[in-house]
């Protein structure tokens, strides 16, 4: 069976990381657009498989939680008039958890934004740590009883509220209602005033809109298939943790948490798979 070699697999994955649409990284590389898609989805979920083993163990002081909107076929209110639209088509959210010092992304979760979904979510972020932590999160109510639920009451937490007003033009329609303020709400605990906030998190959803061409704006770029939605942002998060250096910080995010030693090469991630590969044919010539 004829298979990329690896120089084709890190030029593929070179241009997913940096933005490019599907049909782009295939007029870039050359390689046929099943299979660029074949390589998404499997390195999506090497990728996702290594950092949920990875990031245990961790010693964040604050974390900061936001969720960011995008779309898997059709808008939700799209999805009736759609020509054979999937089961899972419609708004999707990215949940995310991010460390304001290493700006490690801790945690994160595809799916809808409802109270089951922060509910597992938050769970996920508590069962990566092993200290109690400054907890800020968006005004989301959902976040109430998960945060309570996931921590109990071992957790600093707070909301940072924002208010809106309700009046748009056409020219805005595709951003928030005009910003009139901000409140601190302590929840539990004792949160320091100084350290609610959810900038580095919103900050890294501007990355995430501006590193996947599926999460962009007014283009037709957007995912077709929820599973490719959810392998992509894997690959994504993989890159930001461990392959992108922090210009604040001058290393990895992964480095300054002290996950990994190094500047992971996007020929690392591509042997995380070829390792991978090996054992699934091991595994199926001894079955």
């Amino acid at each position: 069976m004829n298979r990329l070699t690896t120089e084709d697999r890190v030029r593929v994955l070179a241009a997913l990381v940096e933005g490019n649409s599907i049909r782009s990284t295939v007029r870039m590389t050359g390689i046929s657009k099943p299979t660029v898609l074949k390589l998404l989805a499997d390195i999506g979920r090497v990728c996702g498989e290594y950092q949920d083993k990875t990031l245990r163990n961790l010693r964040c002081r604050r974390i900061q939680c936001d969720e960011i909107w995008s779309f898997v076929y059709a808008k939700a209110r799209n999805v009736k008039a759609a020509k054979a639209a999937p089961p899972n088509a419609g708004d999707v959210w990215t949940w995310v958890a991010l460390d304001a010092d290493s700006k490690l992304a801790v945690s994160w979760m595809v799916g809808p934004r409802d109270y089951a979904s922060a509910t597992a979510f938050m769970q996920d972020v508590a069962a990566r740590l092993v200290n109690k932590v400054q907890l800020t999160t968006d005004g989301h109510n959902a976040y109430l009883n998960a945060v309570e639920d996931a921590f109990g009451l071992d957790v600093d937490f707070a909301q940072l509220q924002k208010i809106y007003g309700s009046e748009r033009t056409d020219a805005s329609r595709y951003s928030p209602g005009h910003y009139i303020a901000s409140r601190k709400v302590v929840v539990q605990g004792d949160p320091d005033p100084a350290h609610v906030s959810t900038s580095y998190v919103e900050r890294q959803n501007l990355t995430m809109r501006m590193q996947m061409r599926r999460f962009t704006r007014l283009t037709n770029g957007f995912s077709k298939k929820v599973e490719n939605h959810a392998a992509m942002v894997a690959l994504h998060f993989m890159a930001y943790n461990f392959v992108r250096i922090h210009q604040t910080l001058r290393i990895t995010p992964a480095m300054a948490a002290v996950v990994t030693d190094h500047v992971w090469d996007l020929s690392e991630l591509v042997a995380l798979l070829e390792a991978s590969e090996t054992s699934e044919r091991i595994a199926a010539i001894i079955a």
